[in-house]
């Protein structure tokens, strides 16, 4: 008897193209309350483009995030702009990026010019009211994606073998290699179903573009490379530096710290303290940590020059990723209905359930729930999202007005 094929999700989706004024506005509310670093942010895509938007299925925004974790960058960066592309090209992808980190880099220009007008308490209180949304943020997307990704025995012990290996690796390595497994994993023991034969007719399938973008990316870094002894710091060695950060970083915004640190404080060209401000400020902020590079940039030159320096950083840090990303795009959209590339795609949508889980439990978890308090505050928000279907953004106004009059309260 013939084989029954399984149809995916994708299949049953009426996929119409947008245009880059529609990516550019959702991209600019995500940039504006999506709080709670990389991993709440796929919660957040999930919560926007799966189920309220349906603008790609379940499948296809865990294959982009595999493929954006496996690779240098700002891994929910990366997801946004293929997001972007699958809805409205290559324009659509460049207004999500902008939308998604244009409101996170100016007030980070702004932190730089050194406009603060919140006390304390006030700050401490909403960064950990932000900080309780994204658990709950983060729960509900793994509980969303476990029912599609990792719904039998096999996959569900993937997804638990990915987490233990993500928080038992180092960081700079942990989430590659789970996906890595998970993609061998798929290859020998995921092989009996047929691969998806319908996706967007946006899928950039250029390769001459990928190839560019690959060039690009490398002849860059080279060059970075060459700049990277310079003592002084002009516009060139700015970017050289905060490219070279972005080029070689893996695992996410916060491995990139350490990076930063020594490409911008060891030369002596920002403070210590202001570095581990801006740090703290780009935590306390919605959109990608890796706007911290604006607000780099503007502390190397103080001044009349200091958002133009601002500029050059957000771009220089941002890039690599973005080229990284666009290279693979083509070839991951040529890939994907030979069943054996498809297989591999199970496998690490698998581990990208057990990357979250991981997530979820460090660095939020361990970060965030200090008391019974922080327990149940973050159990009511998972449970307005899960059974009220509320808007992430009237939670996160309701939980952070809470958190602050606690924090005044308590101190």
């Amino acid at each position: 008897m013939p084989k029954t094929v399984e149809i995916d999700r994708e299949e049953q989706l009426q996929v119409e193209h947008g245009s880059a004024l529609e990516v550019f506005r959702a991209f600019l509310h995500l940039g504006c309350t999506s709080f709670g670093g990389p991993a709440a942010h796929l919660g957040y895509f999930r919560k926007e483009f799966v189920d309220r938007r349906q603008w790609c299925s379940e499948e296809t925004l865990a294959e982009l995030i595999a493929i954006a974790q496996a690779l240098p960058g700002p891994s929910s960066s990366q997801v946004g702009f293929a997001l972007g592309i699958l809805r409205a090209g290559w324009l659509g992808g460049i207004a999500a990026w902008i939308g998604f980190t244009a409101p996170s880099a100016l007030l980070m220009l702004l932190f730089a010019s050194g406009i603060s007008l919140l006390n304390r308490s006030f700050s401490i209180g909403l960064i950990h009211g932000l900080q309780l949304v994204a658990v709950a943020v983060v729960a509900q997307a793994v509980l969303g994606m476990q029912r599609t990704l990792a719904p039998d025995r096999a996959r569900i012990l993937l997804a638990i073998l990915a987490t233990g290996l993500t928080l038992m690796l180092p960081a700079q390595i942990a989430t590659a290699a789970s996906i890595l497994i998970g993609a061998f994993f798929g290859i020998f023991f995921l092989n009996d179903r047929e691969p998806t034969v319908q996706e967007s007719a946006l899928l950039p399938r250029s390769k001459v573009i990928g190839f560019t973008a690959a060039i690009a990316f490398l002849l860059l870094l080279a060059l970075s490379f060459l700049n990277s002894g310079r003592d002084s710091h002009p516009a060139g060695a700015v970017f050289a530096a905060l490219y070279r950060c972005g080029a070689l970083v893996f695992g996410g915004g916060h491995v990139v710290l350490p990076l930063l640190e020594d490409a911008i404080v060891t030369k002596g060209w920002i403070p210590q303290q202001n570095f581990l401000a801006g740090y703290g400020a780009a935590q306390a902020l919605p959109g990608p940590l890796f706007s911290i590079g604006a607000f780099l940039g503007a502390e190397v030159k103080s001044g009349s020059y200091a958002w133009l320096y601002g500029f050059i950083g957000l771009i220089a840090i941002f890039l690599p990723g973005l080229l990284a990303i666009t290279a693979l795009l083509p070839l991951w959209s040529s890939l994907r209905t030979n069943r054996r590339f498809s297989a591999m795609l199970r496998g690490m949508n698998a581990s990208v359930v057990g990357v979250l889980i991981a997530a979820l439990f460090h660095p939020l978890w361990t970060s965030t729930i200090h008391s019974s308090v922080d327990f149940w505050i973050a159990l009511v928000e998972f449970s307005c999202l899960m059974l009220w279907n509320a808007r992430p953004w009237i939670v996160v106004l309701g939980v952070s007005a809470v958190a602050i009059v606690l924090q005044a309260v308590s101190s």
